[in-house]
């Protein structure tokens, strides 16, 4: 499959089939996320594979309520990816602040989309979900206070088939050299 094949067939799956997934499988796409770069290779991540059903349903039951239930879905996929940053070092903190940019989260970005990349290769569907009770999330998964949890990828089987996407037109967003 081309690469354009590739992130043509990538998108948010939300349903997900009552199968495992294979451990090599996971490890895979942890690899592909593990191979990301990173500003001043810091690569500020540590992801944590949550694969056993009863941690998956306790962290929907608890981190995924009220105002975060929207999110209750994951309780169906095969795994989760609980993607835990490194808080940004004092030297990286100031370049950030003088430049208005987080980069840590950029770095956590790009190690995301490798992984869920990797994942639609292997036919696996995922969702990013940055939308739950962070504090809670935390003390389930034992995450130390100067952690954070930014990203949760849900990961699983779908019958879903990829549709077409709705983005705009490549003249839209594309110009050169000048705005």
């Amino acid at each position: 499959m081309s690469f354009l094949d590739l992130v043509s067939r990538r998108q948010s799956i939300r349903s997900y089939l009552n199968k495992p997934i294979p451990k090599d499988d996971i490890l895979k796409c942890i690899e592909a996320a593990r191979l990301a770069p990173s500003a001043c290779n810091v690569q500020p991540w540590k992801f944590v594979v949550v694969d056993e059903k009863n941690l998956i349903d306790k962290i929907v039951d608890e981190a995924c309520l009220g105002i975060y239930s929207m999110n209750k879905f994951i309780k169906s996929a095969a795994a989760l990816i609980v993607v835990v940053s490194q808080k940004e070092s004092f030297l990286r903190k100031i370049g950030s602040a003088l430049k208005g940019t987080n980069y840590y989260l950029i770095d956590i970005g790009i190690a995301c989309e490798h992984l869920v990349l990797q994942a639609t290769e292997l036919g696996i569907g995922s969702c990013w979900i940055g939308w739950f009770n962070e504090k809670k999330l935390k003390s389930i998964m034992q995450v130390p206070k100067d952690k954070k949890i930014d990203v949760i990828i849900s990961l699983g089987f779908s019958e879903i088939q990829p549709s077409a996407k709705n983005r705009k037109e490549l003249k839209e967003v594309l110009s050169y050299n000048k705005y």
